[in-house]
């Protein structure tokens, strides 16, 4: 079956290089473009043909805790990652936005690679089997894993396109007002990577976030020395207020080199230092380009559906539907 599914999907995608990495999608590296994946746009008013079922996708996840690889089914690893990366007590459309995320992420990396692997943490996507879910869930388990797999079969077979090719379809927690273009986070500009307003996050517990590090932990993770006084400045933002340029020990850092070295929230962040004490106060939670889960949640409450979500998050794209039949390619729907 093995050889089977991955000649099928060898023969049906041919061969598609697209970005692969959802933490670190921007290497400054050049990208080739996807072939056209043959995918139009999803039509509501469009009823689904019927065709015969392919051999099961599955996908090759490394689980961190016993470093064995599994083969799970596709359709089983998306619920697994829709229900670890959100929270399932979000609104249903929000989910379903996770749910295409999620799958064109995992489907760009098997049209580059049948044989990939990917681990089950958030190097990849952070993904727990049905009966760690039940374990996490406990008594909540039922209405739970019953909202995830709706919210992966409303949108079966449906990713994220740009242009005719499946995006990078990053995602994080918690906006500060704004996304973040991903030029100001990464090296590379992306088009559909662009800032858009995300006021909802507003209500997010994690809007605003305090961390105290002492004077000895901020010195060593940075490799400066503060003197007695000393927490840094502030030498350049972002437009949308998000710490580009950071001085502090006589050394300048980027805002993502800050947060990431103290373990910040976001790179919307302040340093006060009292004594021996330097307090971080960030608003915002992850690195804040692409779509905010929160934001999700806030527009789902207003009654949008999940491909507003996307597209909206993830401007100038368009959800598309791919089908794989039988010893044959992809095909327009």
């Amino acid at each position: 079956m093995k050889k089977i599914a991955t000649l099928l999907i060898i023969c049906a995608l041919a061969v598609l290089i697209i970005p692969s990495a959802v933490v670190l999608p921007f290497s400054g590296q050049s990208k080739e473009q996807v072939q056209d994946i043959a995918a139009s746009p999803v039509s509501r008013s469009t009823e689904s043909q019927t065709v015969a079922r392919p051999p099961a996708i599955t996908v090759s996840v490394v689980r961190s805790e016993t470093k064995h690889t599994e083969r799970i089914v596709l359709d089983d690893y998306l619920i697994g990652v829709v229900g670890s990366e959100m929270p399932p007590k979000f609104r249903l459309e929000a989910l379903k936005a996770q749910a295409l995320a999620a799958r064109t992420y995992i489907m760009a990396r098997i049209m580059e690679n049948p044989e990939a692997k990917v681990s089950d943490t958030v190097a990849n996507q952070v993904y727990h089997s049905t009966a760690e879910l039940k374990r996490l869930w406990g008594k909540d388990y039922a209405w739970k894993i019953k909202k995830v797999k709706q919210a992966v079969s409303d949108t079966e077979n449906q990713v994220i396109t740009y242009q005719g090719k499946l995006i990078s379809p990053v995602f994080f927690s918690t906006a500060n007002g704004r996304t973040e273009n991903a030029k100001d986070y990464w090296s590379g500009d992306v088009p559909y990577l662009k800032s858009v307003a995300s006021p909802w996050d507003q209500l997010s517990p994690k809007f605003h976030n305090e961390k105290k590090l002492s004077v000895a932990e901020v010195e060593q993770a940075l490799g400066v020395s503060l003197g007695k006084r000393s927490a840094g400045k502030t030498l350049e933002k972002t437009e949308t207020g998000r710490v580009a340029r950071y001085q502090i020990g006589g050394k300048t850092f980027t805002g993502r080199q800050i947060r990431e070295k103290l373990r910040l929230s976001s790179t919307d962040f302040t340093l006060k230092r009292k004594g021996n004490t330097v307090t971080a106060r960030t608003v915002g939670s992850g690195h804040g380009v692409g779509m905010s889960q929160y934001g999700a949640e806030g527009m789902a409450r207003e009654g949008k559906k999940a491909d507003q979500i996307v597209t909206y998050y993830y401007p100038g794209t368009r959800i598309s539907k791919m089908t794989i039949r039988p010893n044959e390619a992809l095909v327009r729907k």
